[in-house]
């Protein structure tokens, strides 16, 4: 069950935005193999000056079409399928149009005891889920 962010440069079209989100959440479900509708996604669009992405020292040239995205996760995914997750976001954002200096993507981990889906239970504990990546 990831919960991904994802921000924007304001200026989008609607459409456009709708189609970023599923690319990303295609690679999400391609690579963690989870259910199409374990879908959690904010779409935040900025002004571009409230914007600051500069390079890491990696000499990346960023454009206004900038997306990054966060997904939180539960622990226990490898490194390697972090990897594929990245590039296979990657491939499905290109495939768009954004340019691969313009993706960002960072991956939060927590533990299942940090996950409510509602009413005030946590259901992977409780046996409701079960924990993705184990």
């Amino acid at each position: 069950m990831p919960f991904v962010r994802i921000d924007l440069i304001r200026g989008r079209r609607p459409e456009d935005i709708r189609a970023i989100a599923d690319a990303a959440h295609q690679g999400i479900v391609d690579v963690l193999e989870i259910p199409v509708r374990d879908r959690f996604q904010v779409i935040t669009e900025h002004d571009a000056d409230h914007v600051i992405a500069l390079d890491a020292g990696l000499g990346i040239e960023r454009s206004d079409q900038l997306v990054m995205i966060q997904i939180f996760t539960p622990t226990g995914r490898t490194t390697e399928v972090k990897q594929q997750l990245f590039r296979t976001i990657a491939k499905h954002l290109e495939a768009l149009g954004v340019a691969g200096a313009d993706i960002f993507v960072s991956i939060m981990e927590n533990n299942p005891q940090d996950w409510s889906f509602g009413f005030g239970r946590a259901q992977y504990v409780e046996g409701d889920l079960a924990v993705p990546g184990h």
